[in-house]
This record gives structure tokens, C-alpha cells and sequence, in this order.
């Protein structure tokens, strides 16, 4: 395992995340809390130092085993959790983006955690009515009071991100180091926006999903295989978004990439989402056997050929839309004949 810097900051993080939405059985589909713990174990073993929970993970039990795991060793893990979901379910405050949801929110995975600071706080998800200055200010404020040391955003719009950065910078708040969103061969929309965003920026990316829900890995032969019945990421609406024909035959190209690379389809998505050119990519797994994880961790023993992205790239490619494949087709108009010979340098 090597080590990143985690976006404009001298954090070192492991070039994978360890996530823990697994961690318990609450749901129906994770793992025990013996299964757990080996998971947690393997990761620690191969050099990993990055581990993602959240306050609503498999109802705050997925905080606990990652704060039991953790104890006598806490300093040495990068230690990453969120807030914005809801734990009370009737109560208009129980979650959002607001300062009462986050103090309140805090507060209590710090306890489930049995740790005093988070390394690395997360905005779970962005709720549209909180007011962009009010968040900001509040992550700040707990920043400050040493409770956390860095923040970071997830599932939220590239306009949302990079205005919150703006203002942070102007005001001499805390900015976001790091951005969560979903990623995968089998869904690209994020090169429209957010990966660029993020790496003009220097804001780390650690991407979720990246096999799919397990279609990438070759789980699902065809959309009428979808799982149905568990809380949360395995939901039925969820899984209609995931598993579809598209997916499938995305997967089947992950499938042919694997068998020329001696390697499992898991592990070509894995290296096909590292050696993306958006600046610092960090792969959350999420594992609910040890032998997923150590299946997914051989990722980091191979990188795919020019020929292999190739095929990918084509098996999967996204179009940008507006404005982007305009500007493209405007640039002999920006550039008249000289674009060919300009290096752009961030580009």
C-alpha cells in the first residue's frame, strides 16, 4: 500500500479507503461483527490507514465496531465519518446540513466512536434548503474547537463544491479537502463536472460504488437478477439504477479486460477508476467477506495497458452534453488553427 495526500492538505491516506456501510447486520445484508473485524484486520495488514463510516451506517452500529477495532491504535488511522442523515426519522431536525443536525450529530458518533476528534468529517449529503454560509461556518467552528481536523463533501452537486471552496477561501474558513461520489465504469457522469471541478481544485476524490453494487464484478448476468428487499443501498429503486442493460454489458467488457489480464473483474474496475486523470483518486471498498477484500486489494498489484483502457474507455464512455461538446466544436472558432500546438498544462 502507498500513501496520497489528501487533496490541498499534508494528510497521508492510504491509496485505498477501507468503508464500513457493511459493518453490521442490521440491514440484512452486512457482515458480523466477527466477519468485521478480519475485514478490518486484512485492510490494516496490507498497510491500509483510511477507514469511512458514517452516524447512520447500519444504525450506528457500523461507529461502534469501527471505534472498537480502533482502540489502542487510534493515532495511527485516518479516521472518517459523516453527518446529514437522518437518526430520528419523525424529527424535521434529525438530519440535514443545518448546525443543530451537525453538533448534534457529532456529538454522538464521537461517543459510538469512543474517540474525541474525527480526522476527517464528511457533509453526507447536500439537503438543498441549509444555507451554504451556515454549513461552512459550523464545519469551521467544530475545526476550531478541535473536534475535527479536516472536512469533506459528499453527493453534491460541482456548483455547490466549488462556491462552499470560494467562500471558504475568502472568509478564512475551512475548506473541503476531499469529495465522496459515486463512480464507476458503469456510471461516468461525473467527468462532466465533478472530476474536473475537483481536480482543478485539488480536492482528493474517494469514489463509492466503484463495482456497482457487484455488477462489475460480474454478479448480475441480466437486469432482471436484481436484489430486492434490504434497507438502504440494496433497495429495489436503487438497484433499478444500477443493474440495467447498460451495466451489464459494461460489465461483460470489465469481464474480457479481466480474463486477458489474468485477473478478476472486480479487480480491472478497481485499477480502471485509480488510473483515472482526475488528480488524487482514493477507491472506497466495501467488503462483506474477507475474501472480497482481499480479492479487491490485488488491484493494486497491476495497472491496465493502453490497449485494455482503450477498450473500456469505449465500452463505457459518457457523452458530457452541454456545455462541453459544444465548446469542443467551438474551439477552431476560439483557436482558429493554433489549438494543436498549445500545451496546456492543466489540461
Amino acid at each position: 500500500m502507498r500513501y496520497k495526500l489528501l487533496g490541498k492538505t499534508g494528510l497521508r491516506v492510504s491509496e485505498l479507503c477501507l468503508g464500513t456501510m457493511t459493518f453490521g447486520e442490521e440491514w440484512g445484508w452486512g457482515a458480523s461483527k466477527e466477519e468485521s473485524r478480519k475485514i478490518f484486520d486484512a485492510y490494516v495488514d496490507a498497510g491500509g490507514n483510511f477507514v469511512d463510516t458514517a452516524n447512520l451506517y447500519t444504525g450506528g452500529t457500523s461507529e461502534k465496531f469501527v471505534g472498537e477495532f480502533l482502540k489502542g491504535r487510534r493515532e495511527r488511522f485516518v479516521l472518517a465519518t459523516k453527518y446529514t442523515l437522518n437518526m430520528r426519522p419523525d424529527d424535521p431536525n434529525g438530519g440535514g446540513n443545518h448546525r443543530k443536525s451537525l453538533v448534534q450529530s457529532l456529538d454522538a458518533s464521537l461517543k459510538r466512536l469512543g474517540t474525541d476528534y474525527i480526522d476527517l468529517y464528511w457533509v453526507h449529503a447536500w439537503d438543498g434548503m441549509t444555507p451554504l454560509e451556515e454549513t461552512m461556518r459550523a464545519l469551521d467552528d467544530v475545526v476550531r474547537a478541535g473536534k475535527v481536523l479536516y472536512v469533506g463533501i459528499s453527493d453534491a452537486p460541482a456548483w455547490i463544491v466549488s462556491r462552499a471552496n470560494t467562500l471558504a477561501e475568502l472568509k478564512n474558513w475551512t475548506p473541503f479537502a476531499a469529495l465522496q461520489i459515486q463512480y464507476n465504469l458503469a456510471d461516468r457522469t461525473p467527468e462532466r463536472d465533478l472530476l474536473p471541478m475537483a481536480k482543478a481544485l485539488d480536492i482528493a476524490v474517494t469514489p463509492w460504488g466503484v463495482l456497482a453494487g457487484g455488477v462489475l464484478a460480474g454478479k448480475y448476468k441480466t437486469p432482471k437478477d436484481r436484489p430486492a428487499g434490504a434497507r438502504y443501498s440494496k433497495d429495489e429503486a436503487w438497484a433499478e439504477t444500477v443493474v440495467t442493460e447498460g451495466s451489464v454489458r459494461i460489465a461483460e467488457a470489465a469481464i474480457r479486460a479481466a480474463k486477458e489480464a489474468g485477473r478478476t473483474a472486480s479487480q480491472v474496475a478497481l485499477a480502471w477508476v485509480r488510473q483515472q486523470p482526475f488528480g488524487v483518486i482514493v477507491p472506497i471498498l466495501g467488503a462483506k467477506t474477507v475474501a472480497q477484500l482481499q480479492d479487491n486489494l490485488g488491484c493494486l498489484d497491476f495497472t491496465l495497458g493502453p490497449s485494455q483502457l482503450e477498450k473500456l474507455d469505449a465500452a463505457s464512455k459518457v457523452d458530457l452534453g452541454f456545455p462541453h461538446d459544444f465548446l469542443a466544436r467551438a474551439r477552431p472558432y476560439v483557436f482558429g488553427k493554433t489549438f494543436p500546438l498549445i500545451d496546456d498544462h492543466r489540461a
